[in-house]
C-alpha cells in the first residue's frame, strides 16, 4: 500500500470512530475491550497518538512519552482533534525520521503511518462495537491483508524475548480474498519464522481477509479456525 492511502485510512477510520463516539457517549461500554469505556477508547486512542506526535519531533526516542488524556469529555475530544491533526500534519513526508519501538520498522514518519492506520482502524471498530453489537463495517481486503502482515511479519518477531518460548509447530493463515498465506513457523527458543508458503500446519485460520484481521487482532470474526489453537497464544495482538 502507499504512503498516502495509510495518511487516508488514518483520517477515514478515526472521523468514523469519532461519529461512533459521539453516538455512543462517553460512559457506554466497549464490549470488545473488556472494561472499557468509549471515553477511555478515545483518551488510549489520543495518548497513542500523542506518542507519535513526540517520536516524530525526537527521532532519538530520548523523551518520547505519551501525553495524559483530559477527563472531561468535551475536553477530551478537543484534545484528541489536535493530537491527531497534528500528528497528520507531521506524517506527510514518508522518509522523515522518526523514532519506533518496533526493531523491524524503518525508522520513519512511513512506518507511523502504517502503525496508526491499523491501530484506527481496530479501534474505530471498537467503537462501532460500543454503539452497535453487530457493526455493518467491512475492511477492504488490501487493507485487511496489510493488518494481517503487519502484525504477524513485522510486530511478533520482535516484540518480546522468545529465549524461553516453549512453543513448537506451525501455523498458517489463509486471507482467499486477498490471495495471500501466512506460514508461522514456531521454534523452541526462537523467533518464529514467516514465509507465504502454503503448507500443511498444526493450526490454520482461514476466510477473508477481513475475517482473518479481526481474528488475528482478536476481535470477533467469521474466520474459520481448525486445529491445535494452543499455538495462536504467542501471536495474540497486544
Amino acid at each position: 500500500m502507499r504512503h498516502e492511502d495509510f495518511l487516508t485510512a488514518i483520517r477515514t477510520h478515526c472521523d468514523a470512530l469519532r461519529s461512533a463516539a459521539l453516538a455512543a457517549g462517553p460512559e457506554a461500554t466497549v464490549p470488545t475491550c473488556p472494561r472499557w469505556t468509549v471515553s477511555r477508547l478515545v483518551g488510549h486512542l489520543g495518548r497513542v497518538q500523542s506518542w507519535v506526535v513526540k517520536a516524530l519531533a525526537d527521532p532519538s526516542g530520548k523523551d518520547v512519552k505519551p501525553d495524559r488524556p483530559p477527563e472531561d469529555w468535551d475536553e477530551l475530544l478537543a484534545w484528541w482533534d489536535g493530537r491527531r491533526t497534528t500528528m497528520l500534519d507531521n506524517l506527510t513526508d514518508a522518509q522523515a525520521p522518526a523514532w519506533l519501538p518496533f526493531t523491524r520498522y524503518p525508522q520513519v514518519a512511513g512506518s507511523w503511518a502504517r502503525r496508526q492506520a491499523h491501530e484506527a482502524a481496530i479501534h474505530r471498530l471498537d467503537g462501532e462495537h460500543a454503539l452497535n453489537a453487530e457493526p455493518t463495517l467491512v475492511f477492504d481486503p488490501e487493507f485487511a491483508a496489510d493488518g494481517i502482515d503487519e502484525l504477524i511479519a513485522w510486530m511478533v518477531p520482535t516484540r518480546q524475548d522468545w529465549s524461553k518460548s516453549e512453543f513448537e509447530g506451525t501455523v498458517l493463515l489463509h486471507a482467499t480474498d486477498a490471495a495471500r498465506t501466512w506460514a508461522v513457523r514456531l521454534a523452541p527458543g526462537a523467533p518464529p519464522s514467516i514465509s507465504p508458503d502454503e503448507v500443511e500446519a498444526d493450526v490454520t485460520i482461514a476466510g477473508p481477509a477481513d475475517a482473518v484481521y479481526r481474528r488475528v487482532w482478536g476481535r470477533p470474526s467469521s474466520a474459520v479456525v481448525t486445529g491445535e489453537t494452543a499455538l495462536l497464544e504467542p501471536l495474540a495482538s497486544p
